[in-house]
């Protein structure tokens, strides 16, 4: 069964190693085949990875587009390991990641790595929100 894309007037694609980019009307593309295949929202580069569990995502989308887990694994586990060590609490996501890389599934495992994305800014906003609120509670003494 063909994946069916849609992209947007100037949307990117990734498909292999090569970069797709729609012209000005919105077009659908049907794909057949295995190639590792990504929307230009879904790509990180080394600058835009700039938290912890970006850098794993990128680890991860580079697994993904060269088919190979081996090509970053000790640095992968590298920043597994700094993610669990600073919040625990985000054991159950790094363990699915690592389950998704295990069983070769690299596309399952950067949807779950985008999960842990969201959990990080998600501690930081929760953060910054408390560093607000015991600045105004340090403020009232």
């Amino acid at each position: 069964m063909a994946l069916k894309v849609e992209l947007k007037p100037g949307e990117k694609l990734l498909v292999g190693n090569c970069i797709i980019t729609n012209s000005d009307q919105r077009t659908r593309l049907f794909i057949e085949g295995q190639a590792p295949i990504l929307r230009e929202k879904d790509i990180l580069t080394p600058a835009t990875a700039d938290t912890p569990a970006k850098r794993v995502y990128l680890a991860v989308q580079i697994m993904y587009i060269e088919n190979n887990t081996d090509i970053l694994r000790s640095e992968y586990f590298s920043l597994i390991n700094d993610i669990v060590t600073a919040a625990p609490s985000s054991t159950a996501i790094v363990d699915r990641i690592n389950n998704d890389i295990l069983t070769g599934a690299l596309y399952k495992a950067l949807k779950s790595a985008k999960q842990l994305i969201q959990f990080e800014e998600d501690l930081i906003a929760n953060a910054a929100s408390r560093g607000t609120r015991l600045s105004a509670d340090s403020q009232g003494d």
